[in-house]
């Protein structure tokens, strides 16, 4: 047996291939007579196409052929329900089809011998519109005389949460207790509203991909995505052909924080390979993809909570309104998501949460980093420390006195499964950040006093968060894995085949160390095979984002264990293959407001100390301190990586990322225009403290980090700007000029 090779950090097996420039991503994939696509946007929020006029782009030099919406065999995709064109456009079956929703709905795929061919041929293409009214903010898409967007859809039986009424997309509630008693019983009333923005994935490389046909005659995909088996569905239904005839491929991916779930290039990729039998390359710009691809949800909420004078939270009333924008993508899961965690992780008696989500004309919102739990736990986590300041108790003090523990239920009525250390963390957060506790209650750190000449003002805040590790909800979270030993009298290799995709955050490392720790063989005995529909032809269900190494490591060790049983009976080589089930979990009723949506749980506390000019608005995140409870750290060397990778992300959404659309269209396209987090604007220090308080479900008790480090930044860091300046900021993002202008508002009030 080898030595142990969990818990150890070893380097990334993409390491060495990434920094020296030879991994290759979607982009840098070619092939002999190879074929090269422009995609024609429809630059209108919403309208009507009546003609598509391609005569003068056809016949311009090195232009291959021109795809609408007529040659689309099945025109309508999506990972949720099937609400989105593949082309839209005339000449279609489809419903609907002929009208764009949105500035990045596609409505002509130009193939040439040459990108500047396909480029000028796409710009040559006059379409026809009639424009239609737009609905650009939710709360008046929810009037019954606003456009409708998509007049034809029809129920779903598997999503009962997605609504049929108007531009409703969906909707989601919680019921606990009895509201009016609880706040009846309340010393202190908290209501306050909130607004948490968009935010642009802003991915390492933009949205690209080749597709070919391969020697077995399937349509080959090299893309950049998150579910290989779901692409591979959605592609074969729009083409009209069996799904074994689709092949999807997952190289070396420029990140996806949750955006590469949905598809982008797909399908029109796929369309032109199996109709003109050659490959074909698509490459899209930066502004392209900031353009054409889906966002984090901005959202609107309503808070009311209630606590008694000795700390005790009794009530809690959320009512929320997210843009979904044009599609549905993946938003009534989103908002499942937010409608348990905008309670916080707390032992609340009455509870009630409504959220909706609609559609308008904007670009459509979808999944990231988090997926709803970065707002949900932004309004929770400011309405506690709010209570905490009107309350005179310290803001750790009222957390202990509140968190859930195990065996007491959540919000929706099931104990939070496999051990909660909800209180563990935000104490072993507060001390690392300078709390005292005196043996019988918690205090702030002490603060210099402050220099009346300088206009820099200091804080430190602390909040606390909680994230499920599975899509959940009903779904049955699943995995397969195949291992296959060679050798005579001791495995030689082994040969690791999942589905599940690299997306950047090291988890196919992480997976190398599972089954290496499975199998008893070092490291090097070791090859993967991933990402790639055939010879990864198991599922890998939702694997993807903080379940990836809860789901696959299962996997693997069930197909560990059977193989190496196959082993010592004997069998070379020995091959197994084992499909992981999570345990099930339920929807929360839309009527009771009840369930057990998820079968396990992460859980993060953060501190963020904090400098602001209260000349210019300007801040500086001095130290930030983050402890998750991971279950078992497979490599502690990745998970801090990915806690100072998703403080970085966080601290953008939070103080400078501004997402502008006006009318429907989009006034930040550009890097220069929508500004992203510089090594200037990162936090300069941060603490990452791993605790591991192991899952009983998960492979060697892992839980999951890479979302969880995300969710307590922004309120953390809005309380420690009350602490500076007594100002509560309630809306993100904290620019520097909404920092002034609440300075200001707070000067002008008080004189």
């Amino acid at each position: 047996m080898s030595e142990k090779v969990i818990g150890r950090p070893v380097a990334r097996m993409d390491a060495r291939a990434k920094v020296t420039g030879e991994a290759l991503y979607p982009a840098d994939f070619g092939r002999p007579d190879m074929l090269h696509a422009k995609l024609l946007f429809s630059g209108r929020p919403h309208a009507r196409i009546t003609a598509i006029d391609v005569s003068t782009a056809e016949a311009m030099p090195g232009v291959v052929a021109i795809l609408t919406a007529k040659d689309v065999p099945y025109n309508a995709y999506g990972l949720q329900t099937p609400d989105q064109p593949v082309l839209c456009g005339p000449g279609s079956t489809q419903p609907g089809a002929d009208v764009v929703r949105w500035l990045g709905d596609q409505v002509a795929l130009v193939v040439a011998e040459t990108p500047r061919d396909a480029a000028r041929a796409r710009d040559a293409i006059h379409v026809t519109y009639d424009d239609l009214p737009i609905v650009t903010d939710p709360f008046q898409a929810i009037d019954s005389g606003a456009p409708q967007l998509h007049p034809d859809r029809r129920p779903s039986e598997s999503h009962p949460e997605l609504c049929i009424d108007g531009n409703r997309i969906s909707h989601h509630q919680v019921r606990k207790g009895d509201l009016a008693l609880g706040f009846a019983s309340a010393d202190v009333i908290v209501e306050a509203d909130y607004q948490t923005p968009s935010q642009e994935h802003a991915y390492l490389q933009p949205e690209a991909g080749l597709a070919t046909i391969d020697e077995e005659g399937r349509v080959a995909v090299i893309v950049g995505g998150q579910w290989a088996w779901e692409d591979q569905r959605q592609i074969a239904l729009a083409l009209g052909i069996p799904t074994d005839r689709v092949r999807v491929i997952y190289p070396a991916i420029g990140g996806a924080f949750g955006g590469r779930e949905d598809m982008s290039v797909q399908i029109v990729l796929a369309l032109a390979a199996m109709r003109l039998q050659r490959p074909v390359k698509l490459v899209w710009t930066r502004e392209e993809s900031i353009l054409g691809h889906c966002k984090r949800h901005p959202m609107w909420v309503h808070c009311k909570w209630g606590a008694t004078r000795d700390g005790r939270i009794v009530a809690a009333e959320v009512r929320a309104v997210a843009d979904g924008g044009a599609y549905c993508y993946t938003s009534n899961k989103v908002m499942g998501n937010f409608s348990l965690t905008c309670t916080g992780q707390y032992d609340i008696p009455n509870v009630a949460v409504d959220v909706d989500s609609y559609y308008t004309n904007n670009p459509p919102a979808g999944a990231f980093r988090g997926f709803g739990a970065p707002q949900g736990i932004f309004v929770a986590e400011m309405q506690v420390n709010k209570l905490s300041d009107a309350l005179g108790i310290d803001p750790v003090e009222l957390r202990v006195r509140n968190l859930l523990r195990d065996d007491v239920p959540s919000v929706t009525g099931a104990p939070l499964p496999g051990g909660v250390s909800l209180v563990e963390v935000t104490k072993r957060c507060a001390e690392a950040a300078g709390w005292q506790h005196n043996g019988e209650r918690w205090r702030r750190p002490e603060r210099n006093a402050a220099d009346a000449t300088s206009p820099l003002r200091r804080g430190i805040g602390l909040a606390t968060g909680f994230k499920n590790a599975g899509f959940s909800f009903g779904y049955r979270d699943n995995c397969w894995a195949k291992v296959e030993l060679e050798g005579k009298s001791q495995i030689e290799l082994a040969t690791i085949s999942i589905g599940s995709a690299e997306v950047g955050q090291g988890s196919h490392t992480a997976i190398m160390q599972m089954a290496a720790e499975a199998l008893g063989i070092p490291l090097d005995r070791l090859q993967l095979v991933a990402a790639d529909t055939a010879t990864s032809p198991g599922s890998s269900g939702s694997v993807s984002a903080s379940r990836m190494t809860f789901m696959a490591g299962n996997a693997i060790r069930g197909a560990a264990a059977a193989a190496f049983e196959r082993w010592a009976a004997g069998e070379r080589p020995a091959t197994a293959d084992y499909t992981y089930l999570a345990p099930p979990t339920t929807p929360v009723d839309l009527d009771a407001g009840q369930g057990s949506p998820n079968f396990a749980y992460g859980y993060v506390s953060e501190a963020v100390e904090v400098e602001v000019d209260t000349e210019t608005g300007q801040l500086q995140v001095l130290r930030a301190v983050c402890v998750d409870d991971v279950g078992r750290a497979v490599n502690p060397q990745s998970i801090e990586g990915q806690i100072e990778g998703a403080i970085a992300q966080a601290l953008g959404w939070a103080t400078c990322e501004s997402f502008i659309v006006k009318d429907g269209h989009v006034l930040t396209e550009h890097l220069s225009t929508y500004l992203i987090p510089t090594i200037s604007d990162v936090a300069l220090r941060v603490e990452s403290i791993i605790v591991e308080h192991r899952d009983p479900n998960g492979p060697w008790g892992v839980r999951g980090v890479g979302e969880m480090p995300f969710l307590p930044l922004a309120p953390a860091l809005a309380a420690a700007l009350h602490d500076a300046t007594g100002v509560w900021f309630d809306r993100l993002p904290l620019t520097p000029e909404r920092v002034l202008w609440g300075l200001q508002d707070r000067t002008a009030e008080s004189e």
